[in-house]
Formats: C-alpha cells, structure tokens, sequence
C-alpha cells in the first residue's frame, strides 16, 4: 500500500500563487505516475495535471495550462503542483494520485492511490 499526504492549501487572494506538496510513504518502490485532481462544492473531480515516472512528460488540463505546473523529483513517489495567477474558480479540494507503472495518466481510473484532499480557497 502507499499513503499519500498533501499540503501546501489554504486561502489566497485572486492573482496570488500557492504551492502544493504530495509525498508518499509505504509500499514505495516502483515507477509511479503522480497526478493531481480538484474538486469543487457541488461538481465532479476533475483532472489539473499529471506527470510521468521520469518527470519528462506532463499534462496540464486546458483551465491551468501556463497558470499551474506540475513537477516531481525523479524515482521518489512525490509531486508538487506550483500554482500562480490564481482564480476563485480555482477553488477546490485538490487531490494527489499515484498511477503504478502508468505514464502520464489523465484519466482518474488509471490511478491506484489518492491521498485525502487539501483545501484551496482563493477569494476575490
């Protein structure tokens, strides 16, 4: 098993920039992919980015790209989400996720781990 662990939420004015951690524990050897999800009051997850077991290929989804990045440190179960210009609409739970030996997976089904959410609130 591997338990994931967020940080980095909490609440930031329009414009602002956060930086969110997922490190892991357990079960930890192998290649993972490593994502991040969100989820706002009242909608469904949604996808926000996803980097491969290397760290060469990312995804971002359309909303974030060039706003938010994601990175990770080479074969260590970790990723970090920096996120800038930051939007009320980016308000969520955001979500780390490990997909074992996955590339860079962007669907949620692909991943096998999440860890329990960290708030982000960015008022206006």
């Amino acid at each position: 098993q591997v338990q994931l662990v967020e940080s980095g939420g909490g609440l930031v004015q329009a414009g602002g920039s956060l930086r969110l951690s997922c490190v892991a524990s357990g079960r930890t050897f192998g290649n993972y992919g490593m994502g991040w999800f969100r989820q706002a009051p009242g909608k469904e997850r949604e996808f926000v980015a996803a980097v491969n077991w290397s760290g060469r290929n990312t995804a971002h989804a359309d909303n974030v790209r060039g706003r938010f990045t994601i990175s990770r440190e080479v074969a260590k179960v970790a990723a970090e989400l920096q996120m800038n210009s930051l939007k009320p609409e980016d308000t969520a739970v955001y979500y780390c996720a490990a997909a074992k030996n996955i590339v860079t997976a962007t669907k949620e089904e692909e991943y096998d781990y999440w860890g329990q959410g960290t708030q982000v609130t960015v008022s206006s």
